[in-house]
């Protein structure tokens, strides 16, 4: 899946569930975790991703480098789907 598809996907569900529809207030670099999302919403996320992208979120990729900008989802999802290694904390 080409990544502009992911991101519009990943951020129509932020914009359609934690932002009302109000697209205009997410930007590629805003910050996610603690700003627009908490989390609980965190955890939402992930489950859409899971059943979306039929992939799983390992705990230890729920990290900041991995989910804290649709950019960075968007980058932490195409690695997954290519089989490569995702940012963890260290």
């Amino acid at each position: 899946m080409h990544t502009t598809n992911i991101e519009r996907e990943i951020r129509s569900f932020v914009v359609d569930n934690f932002l009302f529809g109000r697209s205009e207030a997410l930007r590629e670099d805003d910050a996610l975790l603690g700003g627009v999302i908490d989390s609980t919403g965190t955890i939402d996320l992930i489950v859409f991703l899971q059943d979306r992208f039929a992939l799983t979120v390992e705990e230890e990729d729920v990290v900041p480098e991995n989910f804290d900008s649709v950019k960075h989802v968007v980058a932490y999802v195409a690695r997954k789907l290519e089989g490569k290694p995702c940012a963890q904390s260290k």
